[in-house]
């Protein structure tokens, strides 16, 4: 797993790459990010499987802000990024959201 943030000289905005290598996937057939950027919204977000398995998508995300996220494996199982800039709780038992701030 991995975030690479890039923030851009012309607008107050950074290109976030959100990347889950192909075994934190656990060989889904598909992966979807849901966070506050789109409504946690189980499918507006799917990430791109790329030819080594993993899974990739990059996002433009205003700057100067904290978005919560989790990764949706198949629809079912959710997984958490250990790259996450921090975590918080999620409001449910024994479940975390991640942070990534810009």
């Amino acid at each position: 797993m991995s975030i690479k943030k890039q923030f851009l000289k012309t607008r107050p905005v950074c290109k976030v790459t959100f990347r889950l290598s192909k075994d934190d996937a656990n060989d889904a057939a598909s992966v979807c990010l849901a966070g506050d950027f789109n409504g946690w919204d189980k499918t507006a977000t799917s990430m791109k499987k790329l030819k080594d398995g993993a899974f990739s998508v990059t996002l433009e995300l205003a700057a100067g802000k904290d978005y919560q996220f989790r990764y949706l494996l198949d629809g079912q199982t959710w997984i958490n990024d250990p790259m996450a800039d921090r975590y918080v709780s999620s409001g449910y038992r024994g479940s975390d959201n991640f942070v990534v701030s810009i």
